[in-house]
C-alpha cells in the first residue's frame, strides 16, 4: 500500500549522506522504471508530536546535502512491505532540495 505524507509541517535534518541502492544479489546500483539511478539518504523527521529518523529513496544522485542541514522533502510515499516473516515501510521521494547548511555550535567559554 502507497500512502502519501504530507510533509509541510515537518522539518528535515540530514544524518546520513546520500549512497547508491544496491541490488543484493547483484550488488550493481538499483535503476528505477525511468534509468535513473536510486539513492538513499536519512533524515530526522521533525513534527509538533515528535521525531523519528527515516530513509528515504530518490532517484539521481541528491546533490549539496551535509550532514546536520535542513532540506525540503516533496512528494513523500511511504510504502508498506512484507517479505516472509518480516515486514517494514519504505520511503520514497520525488524530490529532495537543500534549504540550509548544518547548524553551527556555539562558541564554548573558556
Amino acid at each position: 500500500m502507497r500512502l502519501p505524507i504530507e510533509t509541510s509541517n515537518l522539518t528535515f535534518i540530514v544524518v546520513a549522506p546520500p549512497q547508491p541502492v544496491l541490488d543484493f544479489d547483484s550488488k550493481q546500483p538499483r535503476i528505477d522504471a525511468n534509468g535513473q539511478p536510486i539513492f538513499t539518504f536519512g533524515v530526522v523527521a521533525l513534527g509538533s508530536d515528535g521525531a523519528d529518523i527515516i530513509n528515504v529513496k530518490v532517484s539521481t544522485e541528491p546533490k549539496g546535502l551535509v550532514l546536520g542541514g535542513q532540506v525540503k522533502v516533496t512528494g513523500l510515499v511511504a510504502t508498506t512491505w512484507a517479505m516472509g516473516d518480516r515486514n517494514g515501510v519504505s520511503f520514497r521521494a520525488e524530490r529532495v532540495e537543500v534549504l540550509s547548511g548544518p547548524a553551527t555550535k556555539a562558541p564554548v567559554a573558556a
